[in-house]
């Protein structure tokens, strides 16, 4: 029950950040990823983890390689 009270939190501040997704529908998330975590088995939670992590990286050095636009003077 904890664990669903603190994903719920966890998923609406998460909602704050995202584009579309609004705070009730975080919260429904993030109860939801907590009991998908709770039925994975180390190894999945691992590879879940380090493809989060691989995922972040990329979008990042995406993010860092894209040009910035040029300002316009008025």
């Amino acid at each position: 029950m904890i664990g669903k009270m603190i994903g719920a939190i966890a998923g609406a501040k998460v909602a704050e950040h995202a584009r579309g997704v609004s705070g009730p529908v975080g919260a429904l998330i993030g109860v939801g990823i907590v009991a998908a975590i709770r039925r994975m088995s180390p190894v999945t939670l691992v590879a879940a983890a380090a493809g989060g992590y691989v995922l972040k990286r990329y979008t990042e050095k995406q993010a860092a390689a894209k040009p910035a636009s040029p300002k316009t003077a008025h």
